[in-house]
């Protein structure tokens, strides 16, 4: 049909010339063979994946020795052996899943493997032979959650890790493996001892923990925190209405700064200890020390009277159940 419709146009048009030119007129000539054309190029013919005729090598991975392959979430890459003129290896291939195989020719390749944080890396020659070859990660998970005193439930809003390596680099720092990580959430890593950092909050409710990941298995760190939410607002009277424009400073009893915020509510998780709370509104100051006992959140009060502070609190549970006074 191609044929027929090139020459179809190639005739109507020679006529359409020829009827306002006969002088230019051309003699009738052959039209050449037009090759027919396939709907679609077969990307498994060997005519159009060169490597198809070349060896496969066949890839599958496991968590550890006496483990089974892993069937999902697996990222294989290949590379060439020899870095470029960027110093980097050229990346040859790739492939995701489980259990994989590519065609290659006869050389060294390095084979890398990464589940997650976990991965591994093999130097592997290729023949004229067919290979298989099974990836050994030595890898395990880790699953991170947190309560505070007495065993209460922290909102999961609220609480984020943070992974780094178990050694320290020349300055004395850790290096960060994997930030911003949720709770209850499934981490894949290298069997290895590592540091957790968790933080409830965004002040100082901090806890560090060093936890040991095993070969082929999950290990559940759960931690706890000593801190408490605090909920401060400066009112005229008790139970009164919170001045709005209030900016609010919260202060080690050394000094130091733990938070900065401007509004009619702070809210703010801090951890056990003893703490002065400043509340700055137009012209005047109000200020009182304040201890945080953990897990026992409360709503605090500052009351805006001749420029000195009195409070009243009301403690509650983490849970928010019955007050404990």
């Amino acid at each position: 049909m191609l044929q027929a419709a090139l020459a179809a146009a190639l005739l109507s048009t020679g006529a359409w010339a020829q009827a306002l030119a006969p002088e230019m007129a051309t003699p009738d000539v052959e039209l050449p063979s037009i090759p027919s054309i396939n709907q679609y190029a077969n990307p498994k013919a060997p005519a159009n994946n060169p490597l198809a005729t070349e060896a496969e090598l066949v890839l599958s991975a496991k968590l550890a020795e006496n483990g089974e392959n892993i069937g999902r979430g697996l990222v294989w890459r290949v590379f060439a052996p020899d870095a470029d003129t960027d110093g980097k290896l050229p990346l040859l291939a790739t492939a995701k899943g489980g259990t994989t195989s590519f065609n290659l020719a006869p050389g060294s390749y390095l084979v890398h493997v990464a589940f997650g944080r976990a991965g591994a890396t093999k130097r592997i020659t290729m023949t004229r032979a067919k290979r298989n070859e099974t990836m050994i990660l030595d890898a395990g998970g880790v699953k991170l959650n947190a309560v505070l005193s007495g065993g209460a439930r922290i909102p999961q809003d609220q609480l984020r890790f943070s992974i780094y390596e178990d050694h320290e680099d020349a300055s004395g720092e850790r290096a960060l493996i994997i930030p911003d990580v949720k709770p209850e959430s499934v981490v894949r890593l290298n069997a290895g001892t590592y540091q957790i950092v968790s933080n409830y909050g965004t002040a100082n409710a901090v806890i560090r923990a060093d936890i040991r990941v095993e070969a082929g298995k999950i290990t559940e760190a759960n931690v706890e925190h000593r801190a408490a939410q605090l909920t401060m607002k400066l009112v005229r009277e008790a139970g009164g209405e919170a001045l709005a424009d209030t900016a609010w400073s919260v202060l080690t009893t050394s000094g130091d700064i733990v938070r900065e915020s401007v509004g009619a509510f702070a809210s703010i998780v801090l951890a056990e200890g003893e703490y002065v709370i400043i509340a700055k509104n137009k012209d005047k100051i109000y200020q009182r020390d304040f201890k945080v006992v953990a897990g026992r959140n409360q709503d605090v009060e500052l009351l805006a009277t001749n420029g000195a502070s009195a409070a009243s609190t009301a403690n509650q549970p983490a849970s928010g159940d019955d007050p404990l006074d």
